[in-house]
This record gives C-alpha cells, structure tokens and sequence, in this order.
C-alpha cells in the first residue's frame, strides 16, 4: 500500500484541526494565503513565459543539435555517453522537454540497457537551472542572475560527470 498518497490530505487535515483547536479561522487563513500568492504568480509569469518560449526556440531552430554537435568531444572526453548529450543540455532549459527526452532514450535503447540506466540516473540528479533561477530571481531584489546561472550550469556539469563515473562502476 503506497502510503505517500495520504500525506498531503493528512498534513491538511492536521491542519484543520490545529486551527479548529486554537480557535482560528481556517477559511480566512487559507484567504490570506491565497492573497499572498496572487501577486506572486503575476510577477513569476513574464520570467517563466521568456524561459519556455526560449527552451521552444532553442529546440525548433536546430541550435540545440548544433551545441550538441559542438560539445559531443568534451561530453564524450568526460566519459558521457553521446546518446544522453541532448538531455544534458535540453535538462537545465525545461524539466518536461527532459522528461519526453528521457522517455525517448528508453524507449530507443531499452529499459535495462547501460544508456537508459545513466539517462534516469542523469535526470534525476540535475535541476531546471533556468526555470529555478527565473522562479528565484523573479522575488529578488538583486536582479543579476548571471553568477548565480553560470554557478548552477557548472554544478549540474560536474555532477553529471560525476554521475556517469559512478555508473560505470554501478552498472
């Protein structure tokens, strides 16, 4: 039995009481909340518009198989395999393009084959750089992303070697 389904109604459900047992309001609390993440959301829109028109634009001009083109010696130099190169770069534009992507590599090489097995281990253990950074920098005051980006690119670089190290070893 998956018990993992019954934490969010649990967590609210707790809640509800709590509020019931000190004598709130839970309605008005749960207003207020949603008040508060109205003008959240109007400010996260135009970033997180820019990033997913970008990753679209980044794919349909070819310009994503041309970086690929281009960065394949060093992937390969590193010990990547050239079939999970694209989900290396796709990875820090857009989590859901990564995610067809990884389905993709699946389905072409089989679910237990060494590619698929480093691709899983790869998603996983990367973030949507870009996504994160328009989500972060959307609520802050300092508006230069530009350290902070180029930082998360390098760490997700070395991670992902990292990660193919450790797959030669695991798998």
């Amino acid at each position: 039995m998956k018990f993992s389904i019954y934490v969010i109604p649990v967590l609210l459900l707790v809640l509800f009481l709590y509020l019931t047992i000190m004598r709130k309001n839970s309605y008005d609390f749960f207003v207020s909340g949603v008040k508060e993440t109205i003008p959240l959301v109007i400010s996260l829109f135009p970033y997180i518009l820019a990033i997913l028109l970008l990753s679209d634009l980044f794919e349909i001009s070819g310009l994503s198989n041309i970086f690929i083109k281009l960065t394949s010696p060093i992937f390969t130099f590193f010990g990547i395999p050239k079939e999970v190169i694209k989900l290396i770069i796709i990875k820090p534009f857009s989590g859901s393009g990564s995610l067809a992507l990884l389905n993709e590599i699946i389905v072409n090489n089989g679910a237990n084959s060494y590619v698929s097995k480093v691709a899983c281990c790869l998603f996983g253990s990367s973030e949507t750089v870009f996504y994160i950074s328009a989500v972060y920098y959307a609520k802050c005051k300092n508006k230069n992303a530009t350290k902070g980006i180029i930082i998360s690119l390098v760490a997700c670089f070395i991670s992902n070697i990292i990660t193919c190290f450790f797959c030669k070893f695991i798998f």
